[in-house]
């Protein structure tokens, strides 16, 4: 079944990228890198793959959110974007451009009932990015 699975980060503008990271990093001991910080989380039982949760600084002037004008983007798990993609096309969902793939994954982005942009990711393979 097409659907959420869980967070896969939070994205947020802020007025200095560089000076956020490093505050988060002095004070709530995050381990900041290029894109923030990211959280893991092991397996519920053997066998299964680790999971991630992003946490990500954009510059106050950046176009990623748009057309939303909002602070912050919620990224959520999915398990099958492509499916989801024509169920929430068929409810009226605007769906914001066109889905992309990568080698981690594949991504969409909606627009939600309060004109909030959101981002779906469907991971390909998280343990590409461990440290």
């Amino acid at each position: 079944m097409a659907k959420v699975t869980g967070l896969g980060g939070i994205f947020f503008k802020c007025a200095d990228v560089a000076a956020t990271k490093n505050w988060y990093s002095t004070h709530l001991g995050l381990p900041t890198n290029d894109y923030g910080c990211t959280f893991w989380q092991e397996p519920a039982a053997p066998g299964v793959q680790r999971i991630s949760q992003q946490w990500s600084p954009f510059k106050k002037d950046t176009d990623y959110f748009e057309p939303g004008s909002q602070e912050f983007m919620v990224n959520y798990r999915v398990d099958d974007l492509v499916t989801l993609l024509k169920n929430l096309e068929n409810e009226g969902v605007q769906i914001e451009g066109d889905m992309q793939s990568f080698e981690y994954g594949k991504f969409a982005w909606i627009i939600d009932i309060d004109g909030r942009k959101i981002e779906l990711w469907e991971p390909a393979n998280e343990q590409l990015f461990e440290e």
